[in-house]
């Protein structure tokens, strides 16, 4: 079994490809982007696309993909992290509020499928919807109230509905399953192909990618760099994550560590017993959940936060996951799907997600200064970074639309407390949710807990 690296899905294509060369001297450029990730590069695509003759730049410290747009579950969501209130609030008029966004986010789906299609970029994707599958009574009751909320925002049946257990049995064998959520909004996609591609076609139209090109400082115009300064009219920060190592901004966003493993391919009579022909994705509704895909290649791939979070807001470049962590995710795929028991573990690894203060998506492009900024996407970010993206092109650009006006732009989310508080903090919720998940599968009933935690740390 593999262990840490930048995951299976890099492995799964030789590892990633051999390093661009990085800066070497310093440079102008009309739009100069840190972080070659999905935002980053969705972001290049979108300016050359718009304008050709502009200079963009991109400057990665490690190599394209290498945190989490190379290493999470390959969910296209149309869905997006945040609690509505954040949005409603941050929203002024039909075209700024929660259901413009996610109106958009569904369209996005559709977005990265079209310029998939024309860019020939094969990355394994399938709108197959997603399953929220409800393990329990108390997960069963939760989703129901769930789409009850949803109904009041909007969403009807063409959009998210409720299978009973009969009708999911049909699509896939869940063990202890009553029942799931469905919405066909999601599509499954192979995160590493998808970066590749996208890092290929950018290349193509013209953009420079300096790969092994730490930017130790952004400044007004400027980003520093160990070859000198890079100086555009647009500095564009894209590094989610990874943003708390640069000045100023280590309480802005905290990298939040999800883990995940990955089977060897499962057997045909696995297959026959498991269902889950469509390949849609799936997660249990419970406070401390899983994510799981089923592979092109036949493989189970399951996710969930193992450690959440390192003291001072560190990140393990080795993405080396807790051999406690890989037993819970292993126990939880076979509690679920029992007949994967004779498959091997072929990869485990983990990595990390900016996650805000208030748990939503901010993006903005300040003219006074050229700096420009997206992230916050809490795990939601493989088709929330190409929206985001697109927004802050038309910022950058000055030529507002619909999307120049949504609420995430201009959101100055609350700062993260200083250590030991945030640690503590973090370390406290997700403890509190574990208590809270074990309530649940012993009384049946959803835990006042849980929704308590849920208010506390802003999720709700």
């Amino acid at each position: 079994m593999n262990a840490g690296g930048v995951g299976y899905w890099w492995s799964s294509l030789g590892g990633p490809p051999p390093r661009r060369p990085p800066l070497e001297r310093p440079r102008e450029a009309d739009v100069a982007i840190v972080g070659a990730g999905y935002t980053g590069l969705w972001c290049a695509y979108y300016l050359k696309r718009a304008r050709p003759e502009l200079e963009v730049v991109v400057l990665e410290r490690e190599h394209a993909g290498f945190g989490a747009s190379g290493r999470n579950g390959g969910w296209v969501s149309g869905f997006f992290s945040g609690p509505p209130r954040v949005y409603e609030r941050a929203g002024a008029g039909a075209d700024r509020g929660y259901g413009a966004l996610q109106a958009l986010m569904f369209e996005t789906v559709e977005e990265i499928a079209a310029v998939l299609a024309d860019r020939r970029i094969e990355a394994d994707f399938l709108q197959s919807g997603l399953l929220r599958v409800a393990l329990g009574a108390a997960q069963e009751q939760r989703l129901a109230e769930e789409l009850a909320q949803a109904r009041t925002r909007g969403l009807g049946e063409a959009d998210l509905r409720w299978l009973d257990a009969a009708a999911l049995r049909e699509r896939v064998s869940v063990a202890g399953a009553r029942g799931a959520a469905f919405s066909p909004r999601v599509a499954r996609v192979h995160p590493a192909k998808l970066l590749a591609g996208l890092a290929a076609a950018v290349e193509q139209m013209g953009v420079a990618i300096y790969e092994d090109t730490p930017v130790r400082e952004i400044r007004p115009r400027q980003a520093l760099t160990a070859a000198g300064v890079v100086r555009a009219r647009w500095v564009v920060r894209a590094t989610e994550g990874y943003t708390a190592g640069l000045p100023g901004l280590r309480r802005a966003l905290v990298p939040m560590n999800s883990s995940m493993i990955v089977t060897e391919p499962l057997s045909p009579r696995a297959w026959r017993q498991i269902g889950w022909e469509g390949s849609e994705l799936l997660a249990d509704d419970a406070h401390v959940y899983a994510y799981l895909q089923r592979t092109e290649d036949g493989r189970i791939a399951i996710g969930g936060r193992g450690v959440p979070y390192r003291f001072g807001s560190r990140t393990d470049r080795a993405g080396e996951t807790a051999g406690s962590t890989v037993a819970s995710l292993h126990a939880k795929l076979l509690a679920m799907f029992p007949a994967a028991g004779d498959a091997q573990l072929a990869h485990t690894w983990s990595g990390v997600l900016g996650v805000a203060r208030d748990w939503g998506v901010a993006l903005d492009a300040d003219p006074a200064t050229g700096l420009a900024w997206a992230g916050g996407y809490v795990g939601e970010g493989v088709a929330a970074s190409n929206l985001a993206a697109r927004a802050l092109c038309e910022l950058i650009l000055e030529r507002p639309g619909r999307l120049a006006r949504i609420a995430w732009v201009g959101r100055r989310p609350p700062r993260w407390e200083p250590e030991p508080l945030r640690w503590a903090e973090i370390g406290a919720v997700y403890s509190l949710y574990r208590l809270a998940d074990r309530f649940e599968r012993r009384s049946g009933r959803p835990s006042r807990l849980g929704a308590l935690v849920d208010r506390a740390c802003g999720r709700r």
